[in-house]
C-alpha cells in the first residue's frame, strides 16, 4: 500500500504558494503532462507551460503531432491512445502538473447515437483522466505540491442537443475534478476546471464545416448564427487564451482556488 506524507492535520501546514516557485507563474523544476497536446488547446498549454519553465510530456494519439509539439517545447512526446488503459501505463508518474485536455466529439440525436462512440468518448474524457490521476497524484502528494487542470467546457455546466456523449463526459469530468480537489487539498494539490466556449481548434473547425454543409450556409454564418447565439462575445476564443488560464491556475497565487470551474464562455452562462 502506498504511504503518503501526513496531511496538515498532523504536521504544520505549508501554503501552496510557499511550496510553489516564487517568481510569478514560473514552473522551473516542475514536470507537466498534457494530453491532446498535438494541436489546439493542448498544444497551446504545452507551449505556455514550457515557457514558464516546466519540462513537458506531450501526449497525443497522433504521434507526429505529439513529436512536433515536443520538439517545439523541448519536451518529450508520447503516442498514446487514451481509450486503452494499458497504453496509459506507459506514461510517466513523476508529474507535478497534469492537464487533462484530450477530447473528441460526435453530434447525433440520442436515438441515433452510436453506443460504441458514446463509450469511446467516456473512455477518453473521463476514464483516462481518472487513470492519470491514479498514476500522478502519489508523486504530487509526496512532494507536497501539485496542480491538476481539467479542460472541461461550457458543456460541463450546460447542455446542448445532439451532444449526449460529450455533455455527459464533461459533466463526469467536473465531478471527478471536485472529488480530486477534496482528496488532494491536504497535500498541497489543487484541481480545477477551465470551461471554454467554442475554441478555434481543429475539433471546432470540423464542426463548423459539418454544420455549414448540413444547413447549406457559409462557415462564417455557422459561427455567428449557430455556435455563438448564446455567447455575449461574438467571436471564438483562441487556444492561447485558454492556455493562459491553465497557466494561471498553476501559479503561486491560486493555491487557495480548488474544486472550481472557471468559465471562459464569453458570457454564455450569464443568460
Amino acid at each position: 500500500m502506498t504511504t503518503f506524507p501526513p496531511p496538515p492535520a498532523t504536521r504544520p501546514a505549508t501554503p501552496a504558494a510557499a511550496a510553489a516557485p516564487s517568481d510569478g507563474a514560473a514552473l522551473t523544476g516542475r514536470v507537466a503532462l498534457v494530453t491532446g497536446a498535438g494541436s489546439g488547446i493542448g498544444r497551446a498549454c504545452a507551449i505556455a507551460l514550457a515557457a514558464a519553465g516546466a519540462t513537458v510530456h506531450a501526449v497525443d494519439i497522433d504521434g507526429e503531432s505529439a513529436a512536433a509539439t515536443a520538439a517545439t517545447v523541448g519536451g518529450h512526446a508520447h503516442t498514446v491512445d487514451l481509450s486503452d488503459p494499458a497504453a496509459i501505463e506507459s506514461l510517466p508518474t513523476a508529474v507535478d502538473v497534469l492537464v487533462n485536455n484530450a477530447g473528441l466529439q460526435h453530434v447525433a440525436p440520442l436515438t441515433e447515437f452510436p453506443p460504441e462512440r458514446f463509450t469511446l468518448i467516456q473512455q477518453v474524457m473521463v476514464t483516462a483522466p481518472f487513470l492519470l490521476l491514479r498514476r500522478t497524484l502519489p508523486h504530487m502528494y509526496a512532494r507536497g505540491w501539485g496542480r491538476v487542470v481539467n479542460v472541461s467546457s461550457v458543456h460541463g455546466l450546460r447542455a446542448s442537443a445532439y451532444k449526449s456523449a460529450y455533455v455527459a463526459a464533461k459533466h463526469g469530468l467536473e465531478g471527478l475534478n471536485k472529488v480530486t480537489a477534496i482528496e488532494a487539498a491536504p497535500y498541497g494539490v489543487t484541481s480545477n476546471c477551465v470551461n471554454p466556449g467554442y475554441v478555434r481548434t481543429p475539433l471546432v473547425e470540423d464542426q463548423i464545416r459539418a454544420q455549414a454543409a448540413a444547413h447549406g450556409i457559409s462557415p462564417a454564418d455557422v459561427v455567428s448564427d449557430v455556435l455563438l447565439t448564446r455567447s455575449a462575445i461574438k467571436r471564438l476564443i483562441e487556444p492561447e487564451e485558454v492556455a493562459a488560464a491553465v497557466l494561471w491556475l498553476c501559479g503561486p497565487h491560486t493555491g487557495y482556488l480548488t474544486g472550481a470551474s472557471l468559465p471562459l464562455d464569453g458570457g454564455w452562462g450569464a443568460h
